[in-house]
């Protein structure tokens, strides 16, 4: 059985953590976008260390997202999954051996879980996102996504947990007070997933045993929690109640899979 839980969403800062339950779990940081004092009171709210978590997989270099990574991996010597050119994107700094290369469908064996990163369209190096497996449940996590491409939605076939970026509204980012240029990364193909878009995916993959839908990474000037979940509740035939909201401050509950 897979449990994971967003410890903050959005701008701020991106982390989530994801746990294989079984005789000896397995525990993985999705991102580390939090300052290491933040992190640590973030997992205690979890119910957990830092010593506590195996691995940590960073999805590009942003700041929300790479957050206190090394620190994180060298105080407490966690190894640390990331692309090569997301190292490089960072200046290429040593990790004292904890530092692994991943690779877009190249599978990661991390004893109970098992990680699948994939190439995404975004602004960064050679930003991954991924799936997580024990074997029995499967959940896809995508934070930050341009638009999704044949390769994407292919790797959230059959996914039992979304945890999806459902960035901003199309309409608020237009009248909002961001520059033009931003206006257009954000809105653009290699930026954010609008509500809309996340929807179009949501419809594409939601299947009977889709049990938990998260809505991440919502912009806080440019979306409402509630606008999402009318949309997504929509899209997935479900009550609004049951479309979780991952917020910055406090992530979610832990779900179960």
């Amino acid at each position: 059985m897979l449990r994971f839980k967003s410890l903050g969403s959005g701008s701020s800062g991106n982390c989530t953590v994801v746990e294989s339950m079984g005789i000896a779990p397995m525990r993985v940081l999705i991102d580390c976008g939090l300052g290491l004092k933040h992190l640590s009171a973030r997992l205690g709210e979890a119910g957990l260390q830092p010593e506590d978590i195996h691995a940590v997989f960073i999805t590009h270099e942003h700041g929300d997202h790479i957050g206190c990574a090394r620190s994180l991996s060298l105080r407490y010597r966690i190894p640390v999954w990331m692309s090569h050119g997301t190292h490089a994107a960072i200046g290429a700094p040593d990790f004292d051996g904890l530092l692994h290369t991943a690779r877009d469908g190249k599978a990661i064996d991390l004893g109970g879980m098992q990680i699948t990163p994939f190439t995404v369209p975004h602004d960064a190096r050679e930003p991954l996102q991924l799936t997580c497996t024990d074997g029995s449940a499967k959940l896809g996590i995508l934070t930050d996504l341009g638009h999704a491409t044949a390769h994407v939605m292919e790797h959230l076939t059959a996914c039992d947990a979304l945890l999806l970026e459902c960035n901003h509204d199309t309409d608020m980012l237009a009248q909002s007070s961001y520059p033009p240029f931003l206006k257009r990364r954000v809105g653009g193909q290699y930026g954010h997933l609008s509500n809309t878009a996340a929807a179009d995916i949501a419809r594409a993959v939601i299947h009977g045993g889709l049990k938990h839908f998260v809505a991440a990474h919502l912009s806080a000037q440019n979306n409402r929690p509630a606008l999402v979940q009318e949309l997504m509740a929509e899209a997935l035939s479900c009550g609004a109640h049951d479309i979780v909201v991952a917020r910055p401050d406090a992530g979610t509950p832990w779900l179960h899979i």
